[in-house]
């Protein structure tokens, strides 16, 4: 039976714990696949669009039991890029262009199910990932914190939004900065509040439940101008969601006279490479915190995910990823397989069928400080500290990350960050061909597993180890990795492991020889080398 192919779960009675799941996912999505999409430089409805396809088909296609999926922060960037580069000036034209490379990227990922490549994003370092998220996050807030204070911006790259952010504070609208500063404050403040009265409702309906009555209020439904501190200021319904009349009206088609040009295969790529990174690491931190311990198959998820990805782009919607801040919000709501996903998509379904009113009438003030939070949370001052405390060596793979992409694009910045983990372990004495040709050798002797590593243990080698104990023979209860005959031991490599040996039932992970390898740090997980 190949991967991919589809397989169905046992039957089981009505899923009540899954039912409760995705309701409370659905609260949480609703908003954010607004502002995602807004932010992206779409129509807002196609973030809801991509979310219903991502919880009802993707779900039905066999994706992996606990994930969310959904349009996400990590590429607004991605998209947004697509949009203004292949618009040419025409937001509408380069939305529809867009979905064009959706299209060819989806067909690039299903490619990558099927060759079995979608493991290829656990060889990821970490650090260079974490740097690529951060700089997503800060040009998420350069560019939302302006519509946050109802002002528009002059600059376009983020370096020069950021800059010009407090201009755009001194010449706020007043009414606007008061919503959107009220978002904020709930937005930060709400997970303080230890009542478990407060844990049940999600911050991003609180925002909504404030913002939406006191937009009424201030009347930014309608056209006209208010007068505060001797100055004049204008509100009206360009401050709010603005949406078709119903989901069949958001059925846009793509435009392929762009498709195969080389701004088109940029942002196939990075849609490709990206969206497989973040939603394979995703649904592996989702397998870790599954009480049953349940390991996906990436592949098969990836072969999901792609449909999904192909059916939204063919009709108007957002790329869609596993989501690790709904996916966690999933699990921790009790869901137990991965119809909490489907229901999540049926609720967004017959929300924006039977009400579609009401989303109108969301400030995007409001969606601008979801966005902002989002963008805090993933540049956050606290994965600074972390990566610091492993080594030196991994808080330069994380800024370079995080330079270059804020200086050029996400595939030029993750390009740099990995060209330079190659040159750190080239100068700390290991060759190229041990990188790209170690030797990996089993001994099975009952209840020991035995693989002894020659050339290196790091990133590059780390495939060959995981295709040895992903799925591990409940018979081994102790599993040994012989680095005594390696030149290093990166980060990548010890913390990728460490995650597969969380899964195991029985077993328990050992190095061998690792002792004998010089640390960087004091950190459990930091790069070891042989001394000189």
């Amino acid at each position: 039976m190949s991967e991919v192919e589809l397989t169905s779960e046992p039957r089981r009675s009505f899923p009540v714990a899954d039912l409760k799941a995705g309701f409370l996912v659905f609260l949480i999505a609703l908003p954010l696949c607004l502002g995602i999409a807004m932010a992206s430089g779409f129509p807002a409805i196609a973030g809801v669009l991509t979310a219903i396809i991502g919880g009802i088909v993707v779900t039905l296609l066999g994706s992996a039991r606990l994930t969310i999926k959904g349009p996400a922060a990590g590429l607004i960037v991605i998209a947004l890029g697509a949009v203004q580069e292949l618009g040419q000036g025409d937001p509408w034209l380069g939305y529809r262009r867009a979905l064009a490379v959706g299209v060819v990227a989806a067909c690039v990922q299903i490619a990558l199910a099927l060759l079995r490549a979608a493991t290829i994003g656990v060889a990821m370092s970490p650090s260079v990932v974490h740097g690529m998220l951060a700089a997503i996050g800060v040009i998420i807030i350069s560019k939302q914190a302006h519509v946050l204070v109802g002002v528009a911006p002059e600059a376009k790259e983020p370096l020069e939004l950021l800059a010009e952010i407090p201009q755009s504070v001194v010449h706020a609208n007043p009414e606007i900065l008061l919503l959107g500063g009220l978002s904020l404050l709930i937005l930060f403040g709400w997970p303080m509040i230890r009542k478990q009265w407060a844990k049940a409702v999600p911050a991003p309906i609180v925002v909504l439940a404030v913002t939406v009555p006191l937009s009424l209020w201030f009347g930014l439904d309608h056209e006209h101008a208010y007068q505060f501190l001797s100055h004049q200021f204008h509100v009206g319904p360009e401050f709010l969601v603005e949406l078709p009349g119903s989901l069949s009206d958001a059925i846009v088609f793509p435009d392929f006279s762009m498709v195969f040009t080389a701004a088109s295969l940029k942002y196939v790529v990075m849609y490709a490479l990206v969206g497989t990174i973040e939603s394979t690491l995703s649904v592996i931190a989702v397998d870790l915190m599954d009480p049953e311990k349940r390991s996906s198959n990436l592949n098969k998820d990836l072969f999901a995910l792609s449909l999904g990805n192909l059916g939204s782009a063919l009709v108007g919607g957002l790329p869609m990823i596993s989501e690790i801040v709904r996916s966690k919000a999933n699990v921790d709501a009790g869901a137990q397989s991965r119809w909490a996903n489907f229901f999540h998509g049926a609720f967004l379904l017959s929300f924006v069928a039977l009400a579609p009113g009401l989303l109108s009438e969301i400030p995007l003030t409001a969606l601008a400080a979801m966005l902002v939070y989002t963008g805090a949370k993933l540049a956050s001052p606290r994965e600074l500290v972390h990566i610091k405390q492993i080594g030196p060596d991994q808080l330069l793979l994380f800024v370079t990350t995080l330079l270059v992409t804020l200086a050029t694009d996400l595939l030029i910045g993750v390009a740099a960050g990995l060209a330079l983990k190659l040159i750190l372990h080239r100068i700390r004495g290991a060759t190229f061909r041990q990188l790209f040709r170690t030797q990996v050798e089993r001994a099975e002797e009952e209840p020991e597993l035995r693989l002894t590593l020659h050339g290196a243990a790091a990133f590059t080698s780390l495939l060959s180890i995981r295709k040895q104990v992903a799925n591990l023979d409940p018979k081994f209860t102790r599993v040994v990795i012989d680095v005594t005959d390696v030149a290093i031991v990166d980060h990548t490599f010890l913390s990728r492991v460490e995650e597969l040996s969380a899964k195991w039932q029985n077993a328990k992970l050992e190095f061998l020889g690792i002792e004998e390898l010089m640390p960087h740090s004091a950190h459990r997980h930091s790069t070891r080398r042989r001394a000189a």
